[in-house]
């Protein structure tokens, strides 16, 4: 087979882009290593999957898929707006909160721009900056693995254009708090978006959690991002949404692309925002889930972050993408951070069983 060579080249603000690397697949990982049962802790999905009430709805409408779905999410958008008691005009729908990161930059940055951003975080945040030819500007997280809003605010310049704050942040599962949020936003400029990522928020049980929703009815520049693929288990049909003054909004929505979320993922979206009780009974499940991990690792004395999400980062000191490989290979799938951390999602009990177990045998 002939093979040609390709002349036409990115530049070099995208060659330089790493590439997320997803969470490897059970199916994929089982034909690898021709195994069974292995058990995937790496990608942060709900364990009980979506609400029955999300399921009968995407099926109910399956069969009249030939048809585009709703460009403008009305639906969808006018039963967030009762359900967070916002406008229509203030909400934009996206593939994921990952395309509402995308369209952000995209939106409000030119070559040049900087983007502040604490690091470790979600690495979509540097991606979506370099994507528009910005300057991601990283700011080590605290010693306790929590943003650093004041040294934040000081790597503020003219070229900042927007600020990234995952609250509760990934991977770290720790959280800003009410005060530190709030001098913050007394501190940044008007003219710089603080877009707070907010994908883990229905995990969060700390009542020192900012309130990012009074800021922005406010009227202060800033753009909520939420999701559905955490709590509410839809994280295959992709769908995410954002809060925002109705002008941002309005900027976001001229570079969005046309029918960017299909028609099962907003109905799925609308039901499962009706069904509390599964909201509940995750929540609850991940506690318990949380308690059973900590007093393992404790016992075990790895060293490890109280999370306010369904994940805990895990310092273990050493090689982690060797301990990953080896918990691969007995068909554990968790997520390698960095040279010495794992990042392990709270399952069911008996998978924080399996892996207790698997990570006491490799470690």
């Amino acid at each position: 087979m002939e093979i040609f060579r390709v002349l036409i080249k990115a530049p070099k603000h995208i060659t330089d882009i790493n590439p997320y690397v997803p969470g490897k697949p059970i199916e994929e990982l089982e034909r690898e290593l021709g195994i069974t049962g292995s058990i995937k802790l790496a990608s942060n999905e709900n364990p009980l999957g979506p609400s029955p009430l999300a399921i009968a709805e995407a099926q109910r409408i399956i069969a009249s898929v030939n048809r585009y779905p709703d460009g403008g999410s009305y639906r969808l958008i006018s039963a967030l707006s009762l359900h967070l008691n916002v406008r229509h005009e203030e909400i934009i729908i996206g593939h994921g909160s990952n395309e509402l990161l995308d369209i952000a930059a995209r939106t409000f940055m030119q070559p040049g721009d900087e983007a502040v951003m604490g690091h470790p975080s979600f690495v979509v945040y540097h991606n979506s900056t370099q994507k528009v030819n910005g300057v991601p500007v990283a700011v080590a997280l605290t010693a306790d693995k929590r943003h650093d809003l004041k040294a934040m605010a000081a790597k503020i310049t003219q070229k900042t254009k927007i600020v990234f704050i995952a609250n509760p942040n990934n991977p770290t599962g720790t959280i800003v708090t009410r005060e530190e949020f709030d001098d913050f936003m007394e501190q940044v400029r008007d003219d710089i978006l603080v877009v707070v990522d907010e994908a883990y928020f229905e995990y969060v049980a700390d009542s020192f959690y900012a309130d990012s929703i009074k800021h922005f009815k406010s009227g202060k520049t800033i753009l909520i991002l939420r999701t559905f693929s955490k709590i509410y288990g839809l994280a295959g049909l992709r769908i995410g949404y954002g809060i925002a003054n109705p002008e941002i909004i309005n900027e976001m929505n001229k570079v969005r692309e046309p029918f960017n979320t299909n028609s099962l993922a907003q109905a799925a979206a609308i039901a499962a925002l009706t069904d509390t009780q599964h909201v509940t009974g995750s929540v609850a499940i991940n506690e318990a889930g949380k308690a059973f991990l900590y007093g393992e690792l404790s016992k075990m004395n790895v060293d490890f972050t109280k999370t306010q999400t369904n994940f805990i980062y895990i310092d273990v000191k050493k090689d982690a993408k060797g301990i990953y490989k080896k918990m691969l290979q007995k068909g554990m799938i968790v997520r390698p951070m960095g040279e010495n951390a794992l990042r392990v999602t709270v399952g069911l009990p008996e998978e924080n069983e399996s892996f207790i177990r698997i990570f006491k045998e490799v470690i």
